[in-house]
């Protein structure tokens, strides 16, 4: 089991930044690869980033490529993604999840196991 608890959201203008963070609970997590997704109204819930459970690989979607960046700490248990130039249709709600090391593709929100309850993130224009 896996319990993942999310922070760090709120409202921003647009080319503003903010920083999400998602701490986790168990002993195995640095066997899970993390992601994050993000849902916005009315929009199924997309794949925003990920990364490998040893930290050396990580993928994005292409809206967000070259802003945000995905990290890990796995002696702290948490998981964080930096986000840089927000734009306002950057504005969801952000979730943190875990999928088993060597189940894909990262990208597919069926891999993954565990999630945490969200943090909305506000982009002003």
């Amino acid at each position: 089991q896996v319990q993942l608890v999310e922070s760090g959201g709120g409202l921003v203008q647009a080319g503003g930044s903010l920083r999400l963070s998602c701490a986790a609970s168990g002993r195995t997590f640095s066997s899970y690869t993390m992601g994050w997704f993000r849902q916005a109204p009315g929009k199924e819930r997309e794949f925003v980033a990920a990364i490998r459970w040893s930290g050396d690989t990580t993928y994005y979607t292409d809206s967000v490529k070259g802003r945000f960046t995905i990290s890990r700490d796995n002696a702290r248990n948490t998981v964080s993604l930096q986000m840089n130039s927000l734009k306002p249709e950057d504005t969801a709600v952000y979730y943190c999840a875990a999928a088993p090391r060597f189940r894909s593709p990262y990208t597919d929100r069926r891999v993954y196991d565990y999630w945490g309850q969200g943090t909305q993130v506000t982009v002003s224009s």
